[in-house]
């Protein structure tokens, strides 16, 4: 920035993003001079290297709003997960399907994972009729992100909130000023590149069994 730049010549930029064209430095030093701003490096790798006249420390000042607002409404992306058997009691069903419901609604994606055990294996056509069903049952919350896929003793599948959930959820989330509470909540696995939210079973930091969400 101004004399730290040690370049001959440079590609000048206008305070309001005007091509000045190349221009010797001592030129470029007092064109930013003349008009009270700072000449700033912003390509210092380009030929002749790039730099922008402009107010540095009102740049600098308006860059950490900017930060500090994008962590405010950053909203830390939660995959929580649900266990079932393929026989599961339709009592126990509509427990787990109101934890999926409450969880899209909370902008949490859902794993749902089919158990079988035995004889079980042979049947999967179970297992994917009982996501299906779940699916239908939750259109006005989610969509599906992964179809069902049979891996190994178990079959997968993965829910995600339609995007006007999770906004409102976000909003929901941003009005109290604070992340969301999950206390009580039954504990999901994260996958990769998924964030576990503070005071999860899983939170990062902190090991611990995923609790057992599987229907009996």
């Amino acid at each position: 920035m101004n004399e730290q730049i040690r370049a001959r010549e440079v590609r000048l930029v206008g305070p309001e993003g005007e091509q000045v064209g190349i221009v010797p430095l001592e030129r470029a030093l007092q064109l930013a001079a003349d008009v009270d701003l700072d000449l700033v490096e912003v390509a210092p790798m380009a030929r002749p290297p790039v730099c922008k006249l402009m107010d540095f420390g009102k740049f600098k000042y308006e860059s950490a709003l900017k930060a500090r607002e994008a962590r405010r409404n950053q909203q830390q992306t939660v995959i929580k997960e649900m266990k079932l058997r393929p026989k599961i009691d339709p009592h126990d069903y509509e427990t787990k399907k109101g934890h999926v419901v409450r969880f899209l609604k909370a902008g949490d994606k859902v794993k749902v994972t089919i158990m079988f055990r035995g004889r079980e294996q042979s049947r999967p056509e179970l297992g994917y009729r009982l996501l299906r069903r779940l699916e239908s049952e939750i259109t006005d919350l989610g969509y599906v992100e992964a179809a069902p896929k049979q891996d190994g003793r178990n079959m997968i599948m993965v829910l995600a909130p339609h995007r006007a959930v999770k906004a409102s959820a976000v909003a929901a989330t941003a009005s109290r000023g604070g992340p969301r509470e999950r206390a009580g909540e039954e504990a999901g696995a994260p996958e990769a590149g998924e964030t576990p939210e503070a005071g999860e079973t899983a939170a990062a930091g902190e090991t611990g069994p995923t609790a057992d969400t599987s229907g009996q």
